[in-house]
Order: structure tokens, then C-alpha cells, then sequence
């Protein structure tokens, strides 16, 4: 009788188990996406299951960064109420990093299902911080940091003639690279002394960029776009072309030019 009564208890207790179970695993899916993060190229798999069958209607599936529309598809709804869609995540559209939306909307009465994930592009992927050492002549070397996305820092180099840089790159894709430029290297002031706005050009035509700055330097970040080659920095000064030995040079070329003017003139008035 105890062990008839031990296994009747043992059946109840399993009883309970399968019935709260199965309802965890019979419960559909209205809108699923295979993954919570995608990067550019990857396939987007969207799934799911309505919950009545409307004859000859398709679900309508779009995918939206913020308010814009990325992708907009109909989509066959099977007999059993499923359906699944394939985006390739690439494209025109496909420009911007972040969370990207997903609503199905399915009927005459509109039933909204929604869902999100995080998409990355392929010029972040490619994003590369490092430090440039740029020769300044006489005066040495001096290490610019920067961070590029979407390309590759080729060279950067002190142009006295413009009072700036060039930095030369390789875009391969649309990006933005940002510079930490010293102050003591180079700068842009009124005549005030208060800070002015550098010149950006980019293969000839002047382009915005965003700025922060401290005492010791200005970071400065600039847009560009696939193809893009050579940035111009325009600022008011500019680490000096000559150094200290060339400067000497520089002033002993003078002293010698300025007395050989003068003996020329008194030789001139003796004869």
C-alpha cells in the first residue's frame, strides 16, 4: 500500500512538471530574429507566426534605423501561420552603426510586431587607433594620435607654406578620422589669442569637422568619404620649419651677407 501510495505521489509530482513545461515550449514566436547583433554583410534571418491565417495576405516586414526605412518586404505566410525572410545587410541604406528596428504588421486590423538589433558596418569594424610620428625637421619628431575609421593614415606631413599638416590617407570606405593635435605643434588663434576655427579641405574642397579642446591640444574629427586622399589642416601657427641649427645657419648667412654689403659700401665711397 506505502510504495502504491509513493508512486502515485511520484506520478502527480511529474504530472505537474509536464504540465507547466509544455506550455514554455508551445508558445510561439510572433516576430524572432536569429541573432542580436549583425555586421555588415551578415544575413539577417526573420521568423515567426501569426496567430490566425488570413487567405492571400502577406505579412509586411520593415527594418528602420530611427524613422528611416532600411528594407520593406512582403512575405508569404505559410497554412500554419509561419513565415520567414532573408535580408542581406548591405547597401545603400546600410550606412550607419547602432540598433536597427524590426515591425511586422500583418491583417486589416493591423497587428504590430516588434523586435531590434544591433548592426555594425564594415568601416568600424576597420577602426584603427594609433599614434603617427611626423618628422619636423631640425626640430625633431613629434607623435600625433589619431583614430581612423574606414581607412588607413598613409602619412602626415608639416606644410609651413599653409601654416598646417597634410595627412594623406587611403579611404576604402566612407569614415572619419580623428587627430589629437598639441597645441605646441600647431593651433589656430585670433589675434585676440583666443582659439579660431582651423581651414579642413579634403582634395581641394572645405569640408566641416567637430571639434573638442583642452590647455595642451585640440582633437579635431573629420568626415570623409570613400576615395578621399589628401586633408589639409590650416591653422594661424605651425611647429617652425627650421630648428635651432638651422636657425644659426640662418642668422650667420645674414650677419655674413650684411658685412660684405657693408665693405662693398665703403669701398665704393674710397674710389
Amino acid at each position: 500500500m506505502m510504495n502504491y501510495l509513493h508512486g502515485l505521489l511520484l506520478f502527480s509530482v511529474l504530472a505537474l512538471v509536464v504540465v507547466n513545461i509544455v506550455p514554455v515550449h508551445a508558445q510561439e514566436c510572433k516576430l524572432c530574429i536569429a541573432k542580436e547583433f549583425y555586421r555588415q554583410g551578415d544575413a539577417i534571418v526573420i521568423s515567426g507566426k501569426v496567430d490566425a491565417v488570413l487567405e492571400k495576405t502577406p505579412i509586411i516586414i520593415q527594418i528602420f534605423y530611427g524613422t528611416n526605412i532600411v528594407n520593406i518586404a512582403q512575405v508569404e505566410v505559410s497554412q500554419d501561420g509561419s513565415y520567414t525572410h532573408t535580408v542581406i545587410a548591405d547597401g545603400i541604406y546600410w550606412k550607419s552603426d547602432g540598433k536597427y528596428t524590426v515591425k511586422a504588421t500583418y491583417g486589416v486590423s493591423g497587428n504590430v510586431y516588434e523586435t531590434s538589433f544591433d548592426f555594425q558596418t564594415s568601416g568600424t569594424a576597420n577602426t584603427t587607433t594609433q599614434i603617427f610620428e611626423v618628422k619636423a625637421g631640425d626640430s625633431g619628431t613629434f607623435d600625433v594620435p589619431y583614430t581612423i575609421r574606414g581607412g588607413v593614415v598613409k602619412d602626415i606631413i608639416v606644410d609651413p607654406q599653409i601654416l598646417g599638416f597634410i595627412v594623406t590617407i587611403q579611404s576604402d570606405n566612407d569614415g572619419s578620422l580623428t587627430l589629437d593635435l598639441g597645441r605646441k605643434w600647431i593651433d589656430a588663434k585670433t589675434t585676440t589669442g583666443d582659439d579660431d576655427s582651423f581651414i579642413i579641405y579634403i582634395d581641394g574642397s572645405e569640408v566641416q569637422y567637430q571639434e573638442s579642446a583642452d590647455a595642451d591640444s585640440r582633437v579635431l574629427t573629420i568626415q570623409f568619404l570613400e576615395g578621399d586622399s589628401d586633408i589639409e589642416i590650416i591653422g594661424t601657427q605651425v611647429i617652425p620649419e627650421f630648428g635651432p641649427i638651422a636657425v644659426i645657419v640662418l642668422v650667420l648667412a645674414i650677419t655674413l651677407t650684411v658685412i660684405i654689403s657693408t665693405k662693398k659700401t665703403s669701398l665704393l665711397r674710397f674710389s
